[in-house]
């Protein structure tokens, strides 16, 4: 097997499993806390839009609904965690699934936190890093905390993959 199919393997199985931990955290946090998450529907309609030539949008959630948008919303999710594993894997090697520790995990996932802040964010209408949103600060704080359970979810994924 050559290494790039290696990588491409077990970043699929990472970044599935850590996106699956970073969604049981958001459930949690919904369900116990009573905070929401993200909707999913949303970021289906931005890419969406994409189709159509539209990256921006004042409010996304005043854009028009796009068809299927929930399922793409849902599909673009992991597909992102799928890629930032991929990255985390070229950039540790895949060394690093032979005996994973936790810190360069958690730090590479409160990293991925850019994209949103700087891309996805105001794409959506919700200004650079959630300037935009009613409450700027606790935002920025969820996003942070989502990103770290990512990183959390690269970790414990990591772990189950040494048993297999």
């Amino acid at each position: 097997m050559t290494l790039a199919i290696s990588v491409a393997c077990s970043a699929l199985i990472l970044g599935v499993g850590a996106t699956i931990f970073m969604d049981l955290w958001a459930l949690f946090r919904a369900r116990v806390l009573g905070i929401a998450s993200l909707n999913y529907a949303l970021v289906g309609r931005w890419v969406g839009h994409m189709a159509r030539g539209k990256f921006a949008h004042t409010s996304i959630a005043a854009a028009a609904p796009v068809k299927g948008e929930l399922m793409l919303g849902w599909f673009v999710h992991y597909l992102t965690g799928v890629v930032f594993a991929a990255v985390f894997l070229v950039i540790m090697s895949l060394g690093w699934l032979e005996a994973p520790t936790l810190l360069p995990a958690l730090v590479f996932g409160v990293l991925t936190v850019v994209l949103p802040f700087f891309i996805m964010q105001p794409a959506l209408g919700f200004g650079v890093a959630a300037a935009k949103t009613p409450n700027p600060s606790v935002a920025r704080q969820r996003s942070l905390i989502t990103h770290a359970s990512f990183g959390v979810g690269l970790y414990l994924t990591g772990l189950v993959m040494q048993v297999f």
